[in-house]
């Protein structure tokens, strides 16, 4: 009886998608609410449809901007955490988790290792267009990958709440 479930178990493991296990990772970042257009939609604005933003627009308007960050100090990006100065180096984007929130709205996640060996999951808020992207607010969310907080939608707008 055990062999028969443990056979089973195996084989409903084996057949279940990888992306559906792992694609949880973030499960708490804020994604894009069913009142927004659908990815690839084009959004009218004034004049015309503005061009729709990609995750590659979004993950180059991250990587621009912390280039741009770096360039402009001792070559880490500077992020204020409990009132210390955190001189951090990228070590991801997670490509998976960019997210257009629509109205010219985006999110991205980025890893980030300290000079102490810590690695800072930061959030960014971007708006603007391709090319021309300008973050508006960071935050540290994670460290060593324990949460700091975690995000909810009300009414169609992500607030942070506190972890359980």
């Amino acid at each position: 009886m055990i062999g028969r479930i443990t056979i089973a178990a195996a084989i409903a493991l084996f057949f279940t998608p990888a992306t559906a296990l792992f694609s949880q990772e973030h499960p708490e970042h804020p994604k894009k609410s069913a009142e927004h257009p659908k990815q690839g939609a084009e959004q009218p604005k004034k004049g015309g449809a503005a061009k729709q933003v990609s995750t590659a627009d979004i993950s180059a308007g991250i990587k621009k901007n912390i280039t741009a960050e770096t360039s402009k100090s001792d070559g880490k990006f500077h992020v204020k955490y409990e009132g210390q100065d955190l001189a951090l180096e990228l070590t991801k984007v997670h490509d998976d988790r960019l997210q257009d929130l629509g109205d010219g709205k985006y999110f991205a996640c980025v890893d980030m290792k300290s000079t102490d060996g810590k690695t800072y999951d930061i959030d960014f808020f971007l708006t603007g267009q391709p090319g021309k992207m300008k973050v508006t607010d960071t935050s540290v969310h994670k460290i060593d990958g324990k949460p700091l907080y975690n995000w909810k939608e009300e009414n169609g707008k992500w607030n942070k709440v506190p972890t359980s």
